[in-house]
């Protein structure tokens, strides 16, 4: 697949909650190459510190110009980027990664934890230009309270999907957790799950799924120093007791691909 390394500009940045930000950049390459699940480099400063560039997921691609992501502070590198300004330069590598598996006018439940929200809004818009039926498909967004998940709500309901909200503490949607939701699904038999997010929690996704007897594809969260293969430090450990880099295998796996925790 082709990459690209870009001095992209900032076009928007937003923020969407206290530790919640939402970057736009101008990046007609990676923006035109970029598939759902698919991942950038982005490097969060022109000096030394931090040294290496931080993974995201492409969260949306417009006009195939323009590429988000979308992140919480979580250190040096992810505060560097939330004071980034609009017109500023910044350097960007990729489409990198495999993304999701799309097939045309199949049944879909998205279901996305946190963070793990971010790659799911492209693939929702993806698998809504390739369905005669996006009312087949539905889309499970959980947080931690109603900042992580509010801002977000209308961004894939623009889609027509059917959108279920869920916080762990209630303060928005219904009170609990994704699985809860995913449980109580009643999914067609060809339906796909999609899952990003905490691990233990696509875990559990995996392991409902399966008890539907339904295929899910998981999209990898996992600490990367290169993106390319080159640092091999970005292993997930098999069922066969192998282990996989998902920077150039994933980071979008079928569940039964990968090792889960029990």
């Amino acid at each position: 697949m082709a990459q690209y390394q870009e001095n992209a500009i900032v076009t928007r940045m937003e923020q969407l909650s206290s530790e919640n930000y939402r970057i736009t950049f101008k990046s007609p390459q990676i923006a035109t190459a970029s598939r759902p699940g698919q991942f950038v480099m982005v490097r969060s400063s022109e000096g030394t510190d931090p040294l290496l560039r931080r993974p995201f997921s492409v969260h949306q691609t417009i006009s195939d110009e323009e590429v988000q992501i979308y992140f919480k502070v979580v250190g040096k590198g992810t505060r560097l980027m939330s004071q980034f300004s609009a017109a500023e330069k910044v350097s960007l590598l990729g489409p990198l990664g495999r993304g999701f598996d799309l097939k045309k006018d199949q049944p879909a439940c998205l279901a996305g934890g946190g963070l793990g929200i971010a790659p799911l809004l492209l693939l929702t818009r993806k698998m809504v230009e390739v369905s005669s039926h996006p009312e087949t498909i539905s889309v499970i967004l959980g947080g931690r309270n109603k900042q992580e998940v509010e801002p977000l709500e209308k961004d894939f309901k623009e889609y027509g999907v059917n959108v279920l909200i869920t916080t762990d503490d209630g303060s928005y949607g219904s009170k609990g957790f994704v699985t809860d939701i995913l449980i109580q699904q009643e999914l067609a038999k060809d339906c796909m799950v999609y899952t990003c997010g905490p691990e233990a929690m696509m875990a559990r996704v995996f392991a409902i799924s399966s008890e539907k007897g339904l295929r899910c594809q998981v999209s990898v969260e996992k600490e990367m120093a290169c993106g390319i293969g080159a640092c091999l430090g970005c292993c997930k450990e098999k069922p066969d007791g192998d282990y996989t880099h998902v920077c150039i295998n994933g980071p979008v796996y079928y569940g039964e691909e990968l090792k889960w925790a029990k």
